[in-house]
């Protein structure tokens, strides 16, 4: 099309200078045929030109031209595009789905906020088929991520390259009451381990809100703790068998090279997969849970001595409102006995509030309600359910509007004004804290000062957070849960310090 284009426009440019041109008679040029190209009358009679396509007739075929060229490269370029290995299954075919393989795994975290698909999930039953594993990966250049029970609200521990999971690998090796530490397996979830260990009287220094963590996976994030006088759990860390890709098995521990165990102990997997741990133990014993509901004002004056005076300590921080739930656990008493103390409300009273709210939020939603319903279609029982079961089901009405979520909180805060009071159990039974479901959830770490000189910025950081949620409009959900820990000296942890008396707000 070029080509004739250029042909025309030369033919029309020497015609041009033909008719001008006085020195070169036209009857001598050896192209009479430019004459038909040429409007300029002539004295003789020439054949008429053929009628030429009118210019929108051109511009349509012109672009109906690009346009299917377009769909032509861009249908070869995706067809014909290289897949990666494992992601072949995402590989389209004409007019259908394609099937996903039968060595496919889905792995999402434990919250389902996050999830991916891929050919190589590994769950070794042996310290030597991890080692082979691991060998393997890195002769091939493969990588490989070690992820235990997803409990991270980010999904970090998920990768579409490859993930291996020791959750086989799950035995208490060895138990030395008199040491009180303990050998296992790095598998092992913490449940498991103290359902283990208090046959022998121990249980691990502190916890998380949440059981089912593998033991490997909650040290090598650096859990928190639940104190200002006790570190995050990789503290609680003798010593660890890492299986590494150049130098195999390895042992590091804080005697044999110390530089090494520091950076390895909170070392998000990445020196190396962890096998097997020792943790330092201490005795079970008993707890008394002290929950009560205060504000912000009243915290600010008590907030020194309630970090000082209470072995467990946290605060659980209401949007849209100005009520702090504070809980505080420490030892019971061997010399006080029992508590003598009738709670005010019943559990039914306490739980009314947020009943009544789901009734008549049931009544706006019902048309387009799906969450509150049971499996077979029926409404389930409200009288039936838990507070955070009530608290999920009344967010997931309308998450993301600002109004019904303050009546949520209200509600909320209502509930535990109404469940004030004591209770008292073992310390692995006490420390839990039952989340809720589904959650999207973003943590921060910072320092706070030291016991005797508090910096306050905890505090000040809740209060800035809570004005820019109010501020933006923002649709936050209850609880924005604040505790504190002792520094680490893994190098890697979020409250890592090399000041022996820094606490951190976690």
């Amino acid at each position: 099309m070029q080509r004739a284009l250029s042909i025309r426009r030369t033919l029309q440019s020497l015609h041009h200078r033909l008719l001008f041109n006085k020195s070169v008679p036209l009857k001598h040029h050896p192209l009479p045929s430019i004459r038909t190209l040429s409007s300029t009358p002539s004295a003789s009679p020439s054949p008429s030109p053929s009628p030429s396509p009118s210019p929108s007739d051109a511009e349509i075929r012109k672009y109906l031209g690009y346009t299917a060229l377009l769909v032509f490269c861009g249908a070869a370029t995706y067809y014909s595009f290289p897949f990666s290995e494992d992601a072949k299954h995402k590989k389209a075919q004409i007019f259908r789905y394609a099937p996903l393989p039968e060595d496919l795994h889905t792995v999402s975290n434990w919250s389902g906020t996050h999830e991916v698909q891929t050919r190589n999930f590994h769950q070794p039953e042996s310290v030597e088929e991890l080692e082979k594993l691991v060998k393997e990966a890195n002769e091939k250049r493969a990588r490989i991520r070690p992820v235990g029970s997803g409990l991270s609200p980010n999904g970090i521990g998920l990768a579409r390259a490859g993930m291996v999971n020791l959750a086989l690998l799950d035995k208490v090796l060895e138990v030395d009451k008199e040491k009180k530490r303990v050998r296992v397996q790095a598998g092992i979830r913490v449940q498991g381990l103290v359902d283990e260990i208090k046959q022998y009287g121990l249980t691990l220094q502190n916890f998380a809100s949440i059981r089912e963590q593998q033991i490997g996976g909650i040290v090598q994030v650096g859990a928190h703790g639940t104190g200002a006088k006790l570190p995050p759990v990789d503290e609680q860390v003798i010593s660890m068998k890492l299986v590494t890709p150049a130098k195999g098995t390895i042992e590091v521990s804080k005697e044999k090279d110390p530089d090494l165990f520091y950076l390895a102990r909170c070392g998000l997997g990445g020196l190396g997969v962890v096998a097997e741990v020792t943790l330092q133990c201490v005795e079970r014993q008993e707890l008394v849970e002290h929950t009560t509901v205060s504000n912000i004002k009243e915290i600010k004056k008590n907030h020194k001595k309630l970090l000082s005076e209470n072995k467990h300590v946290k605060y659980l921080h209401i949007p849209y409102t100005d009520t702090v739930v504070v809980v505080t656990c420490n030892p019971v008493s061997k010399w006080k006995g029992p508590l003598k103390f009738k709670p005010k409300y019943t559990k039914d009273e306490a739980l009314q509030h947020l009943r009544d709210l789901y009734r008549e939020s049931l009544k706006k939603y019902r048309a387009d309600v799906m969450t509150a319903k049971s499996p077979d279609g029926t409404e389930p029982d409200i009288n039936e359910l838990s507070f955070t079961e009530l608290r999920d089901k009344l967010l997931a009405l309308d998450p993301l509007n600002k109004e019904h979520v303050i009546k949520v909180n209200q509600a909320e805060a209502e509930f535990w004004r109404k469940s004030e009071g004591y209770r008292v159990g073992w310390a692995d039974e006490i420390l839990g804290f039952d989340c809720g479901g589904q959650q999207w959830v973003s943590e921060t770490c910072f320092p706070s000062g030291t016991l005797a000189k508090l910096s306050m910025k905890d505090l000040e950081y809740i209060e800035e957070l809570k004005q820019l949620i109010e501020k933006e409009d923002i649709p936050a959900p209850a609880p924005i849960e604040q505790r504190w820990t002792a520094r680490s000296q893994s190098v890697m942890s979020p409250a890592y310090s090399s000041v022996q008396d820094d606490i951190f707000s976690w």
